[in-house]
């Protein structure tokens, strides 16, 4: 993973763009993958973790019929909190995590390793669905290698 994310952030510096995150199942773990790298400063603004239903409505503004109707690990909250997130840091990128990572919390409608993700590129936002199958660090860890290859994909050029 290192090798894909030193191309990121080489990505990021040299197009002077700024990047914040907000996470929930990964707990951060983006955040700390992007400050792992020297000169993080330049492009890194902010990284919120917001664990809880509250948190995403407070710092986020993610609304609580959202949340009521649609559940913390769906589309639409991923989407609100990546909107929160832009409102919060003004960024150039925003990134919003939110799934299950295991091992309990799954159902039949969302099993443990379904992550939904947004991705706020300027004013453009991208929403994914994936179900990565694994133990709680692999659903971690891919849920972030996958963030970085599509920030690759969408921003390298």
């Amino acid at each position: 993973m290192f090798r894909q994310l030193k191309n990121l952030t080489d990505i990021l510096k040299s197009k002077r763009l700024t990047i914040s995150t907000a996470e929930s199942c990964t707990g951060g773990l983006l955040a700390k993958c992007l400050t792992d790298i020297p000169g993080s400063s330049s492009y890194f603004k902010i990284g919120v973790i917001t664990y809880s239903n509250e948190s995403k409505m407070k710092l986020l503004k993610v609304r609580a019929s959202t949340l009521k109707k649609h559940g913390a690990v769906s589309e639409q909250t991923a989407i609100e909190m990546v909107k929160g997130l832009k409102r919060l840091a003004n960024t150039d990128i925003g990134v919003s995590i939110t799934g299950i990572a295991g091992p309990d919390g799954g159902s039949r409608e969302k099993p443990v390793g379904t992550v939904f993700f947004g991705i706020r590129i300027k004013e453009r936002v991208l929403v994914y669905k994936k179900v990565f199958k694994g133990n709680r660090a692999k659903i971690r860890d891919l849920s972030v290698r996958f963030v970085i290859n599509e920030l690759i994909n969408k921003i390298g050029g």
